[in-house]
């Protein structure tokens, strides 16, 4: 699902993400894994694009893909004109004429939401016919075990000074499914609040799933670590946020 009201707060609300981890983790891939000079990447997924700019800023040619007309808007908005950016409103799971690039990225949980195993597929698929030779695809999720200790039946909240949240989340019908109500209140130009709902819908699957969808999309040499760190590359499973690399060498 598109965040649709939600993108007004989104950057508000997520104000104490680990941005800058993920770009140092992009930027180390660049340094020790790529077998060829990085100048596109494509961010599929983008968001209000606070990670595409990161990267534009330090000298790459990027595209910010989204499903969200609202934070593309937003990301536009936000983005120096002297930046390397394009934008694209495309379902990542729909791609079409998406450019080649050196390197592909979904960051921050986004391929959690794509939830059926076929669609997953076609879009592994997709990036890997847009990579160039020796190209490389960088994504994260959320671990089975993170979503099953700290997110199904779970309550999250919170507050800044002009939004709040509730945020319920529950079980899908499936493993690693999981179900997320919002509740958004929004104070307007008058001092009244505005109360709306949103319905995001997320699954995760087993590491071993992942790779062989890897593998039969053509990838090779993937590699997976946990929590930001090229260390944690054992018992990744046990990790929080588990971050799979994978290589194009035709």
């Amino acid at each position: 699902m598109a965040y649709s009201k939600m993108a007004t707060l989104y950057d508000r609300l997520m104000i104490d993400a680990p941005y800058d981890d993920w770009v140092a983790v992009i930027q180390e891939v660049i340094n020790s894994y790529s077998n060829r000079q990085v100048n596109s990447i494509v961010d599929f997924g983008c968001g209000t694009g606070v990670i595409t700019r990161k990267l534009a800023v330090q000298g790459y040619d990027l595209t910010g893909i989204d499903i969200s007309e609202d934070m593309l808007e937003l990301a536009k908005k936000e983005t120096d004109p002297s930046l390397s950016i394009s934008w694209l409103h495309q379902d990542i799971t729909k791609l079409n004429n998406i450019p080649y690039m050196d390197m592909a990225i979904s960051c921050c949980d986004v391929v959690n939401y794509i939830v059926n195993p076929s669609n997953l597929a076609e879009f592994f698929n997709s990036i890997y016919r847009s990579l160039n030779n020796n190209g490389l695809f960088l994504f994260d999720v959320h671990s089975l075990l993170h979503i099953e200790e700290n997110y199904i039946n779970n309550t999250f909240a919170d507050v800044t000074d002009a939004a709040a949240y509730i945020w319920f989340c529950q079980p899908g019908d499936r493993e690693g499914e999981m179900i997320h109500e919002l509740t958004f209140f929004e104070e307007d130009q008058s001092g009244k609040y505005e109360r709306y709902t949103e319905t995001h819908h997320q699954r995760t699957f087993s590491v071993e799933f992942y790779k062989k969808l890897l593998f039969n999309s053509g990838f090779n040499n993937i590699q997976v670590f946990a929590d930001f760190s090229f260390e944690n590359k054992i018992n990744v499973e046990e990790g929080e946020r588990i971050f799979f690399l994978a290589g194009k060498n035709d």
